[in-house]
């Protein structure tokens, strides 16, 4: 690939800085841990699995309950291109919250090109209102959530600090969300329309990517927001990471430069309890 001229943009350039896997070779083998510790974490952890908030099979989440009923809620969203991974492959994010009091959501939904980006944004917030309207009987405060993700995960959590949730249900208050934590997340989708790599199965056009692009609106409230993003991660994952704390200046609290990770292990320092990412994480959630 190259540039076309026709189109005026560069193919080679997008793919290069948005395939974050073929720029990290052991991959396979950082998915393949997870993967291990998480069902590790769910063997051995208070959980609730696959609670539906939803109709469809993908409408699921799962719950890992501190011990205190006022506990805050973190909701974690996974990345993967709105189109790979799986709730299940981060089960192991939720034991060091857990052991400070903080109960932990991990959400999963339809993939592309499946599912249609439009309906992966309107189930996410389906998910949070769900936890939301359900948190007396999952036990935490539904009054001290704070919605945080990866990657595209990133890009959803943001999606939900800037839907204006009294029109999702007139049960719902406008500022649900008391934080967001967006780690290497994407918040203009316009680029991905060039990465035919991706763009394939999620077939954005710039009028839906705009549409679908935080940057390109306002966040419903000033609730905090934390964004993060990996040294080793490309110009544009890190032009990303910085572009929403610009257009949302009224909400950036924090932003983490972390020098030694990549696109994939900078997840891991979210479970590192001895590390400035978790220290953040804990700090915006003890103060929802």
């Amino acid at each position: 690939m190259g540039y076309d001229t026709a189109m005026g943009y560069d193919t080679a350039f997008y793919e290069r800085e948005y395939d974050a896997r073929a720029a990290i070779p052991d991959h396979p083998q950082i998915f393949a841990r997870w993967a291990d510790q998480a069902a590790a974490t769910r063997r051995l952890r208070p959980c609730l699995l696959d609670l539906p908030y939803g109709d469809t099979t993908a409408e699921r989440l799962d719950l890992f309950p501190a011990r205190s009923d006022c506990a805050p809620l973190f909701v974690f969203i996974h990345g993967g291109y709105w189109r790979s991974l799986d709730k299940s492959d981060f089960s192991w994010m939720a034991p060091p919250l857990v052991a400070h009091s903080v109960s932990v959501a991990l959400l999963n939904y339809g993939l592309a090109p499946q599912t249609p980006m439009e309906d992966i944004v309107r189930q996410v917030l389906r998910a949070i209102a769900y936890l939301y309207r359900n948190a007396d009987r999952l036990g935490f405060d539904p009054e001290r959530i704070v919605v945080g993700g990866h990657s595209a995960g990133g890009h959803l959590a943001a999606m939900a600090m800037a839907a204006l949730w009294p029109i999702h249900g007139s049960d719902l208050p406008a500022r649900l969300v008391k934080g967001g934590f967006a780690v290497s997340g994407l918040c203009d989708l316009e680029p991905l329309v060039h990465a035919p790599f991706v763009n394939r199965d999620l077939r954005l056009d710039a009028k839906r990517a705009r549409r679908l692009s935080p940057a390109d609106m306002p966040a419903s409230h000033d609730a905090p927001l934390v964004t993060a993003v990996g040294g080793k991660e490309s110009g544009e994952f890190r032009r990303q990471s910085m572009l929403i704390g610009h257009r949302w200046p009224r909400n950036l609290s924090r932003h983490i430069e972390m020098p030694g990770c990549n696109h994939l292990d900078i997840c891991d320092e979210v479970a590192n309890p001895d590390g400035p990412l978790f220290s953040a994480l804990l700090q915006l959630v003890r103060g929802a």
